[in-house]
């Protein structure tokens, strides 16, 4: 094999060494994927680069990101096979979308703040991609996002052309009002209804959320991990006792939860003298 060892790669490298664990005398696994059976690896490594900002580790950040940049490589390297384009491509695509949406870097257009920044982008968008009638944003949206990520995304474009609620309370009344056909929808026993009104009521969550200035899937996230945390707390203290959750009644498990939760709470008190 003709390949050259370095003390120091670049994205030439990376391209070279791609296109041999592709070719023949390369590895058996990586000739067999295609763009469908390696889907799922990008989101996991998306999410993994997205952990490692959240818990600030700079080393862990730029290992990920490499496994990001892998996945955008090894796609761009299936579709230059077959003849389609090829990392270059890919390159000069965002390049030139990058100097189109930016106008007031790269051309003549002042902008005062961000937000115009913003609105300037969103307008290029629409034009970019021929969304010319509001509902054409909304289908716009991708179906591959999380769900909380894509209804949020979904209700503020709707609102850029006035389908909003006035004000965080009109949402909150929605939002009682979807739990009450919930309830219907349960008492009625209707499986198909209460997957519906689930939903709805998901969905008007995730709406006040965001009038509240609240990313739901930040609130979400935030709310999951003090739920393992409460939880682990809750098993250390039955354990310090020799009690198995698994034996315990609702009752002493809402007092073990309880007990974790004071704790927590005065914990986070002495943190913050």
């Amino acid at each position: 094999m003709d390949f050259q060892f370095k003390d120091s790669y670049d994205i030439d490298d990376l391209l070279e060494i791609m296109a041999i664990l592709r070719s023949e005398d390369g590895c058996v696994w990586d000739r067999e994927q295609d763009h469908h059976s390696i889907r799922n690896n990008f989101i996991e490594e998306t999410y993994e680069t997205v952990e490692a900002i959240d818990r600030e580790d700079p080393v862990l950040l730029k290992e990920e990101l490499g496994d990001v940049l892998l996945q955008v490589v090894f796609h761009a390297r299936m579709e230059e096979e077959g003849g389609g384009f090829s990392f270059s491509d890919v390159c000069d695509g965002i390049c030139k979308k990058l100097i189109y949406r930016h106008p007031h870097v790269f051309g003549n257009v002042v902008v005062k703040d961000s937000g115009q920044v913003l609105d300037n982008w969103d307008k290029l968008k629409k034009k970019e991609k021929h969304q010319a009638t509001a509902s054409s944003t909304l289908e716009g949206v991708s179906r591959a996002l999380p769900a909380l990520i894509r209804a949020a995304k979904v209700q503020k474009r709707a609102g850029k052309v006035g389908f909003e609620y006035p004000t965080v309370k009109d949402a909150l009344g929605d939002l009682s009002s979807e739990l009450q056909e919930l309830e219907q929808a349960m008492a009625c026993g209707d499986r198909e209804g209460i997957e519906e009104e689930m939903g709805d009521v998901l969905f008007s969550a995730v709406n006040v959320s965001r009038l509240l200035g609240v990313d739901g899937e930040e609130a979400l996230y935030r709310s999951t991990e003090k739920f393992i945390r409460r939880f682990s707390a809750m098993e250390q203290e039955a354990a310090s006792r020799e009690i198995s959750l698994s034996d315990c009644t609702i009752d002493e498990l809402n007092s073990f939860w309880r007990t974790a939760k004071e704790q927590e709470k005065i914990l986070e008190v002495k943190q913050d003298d």
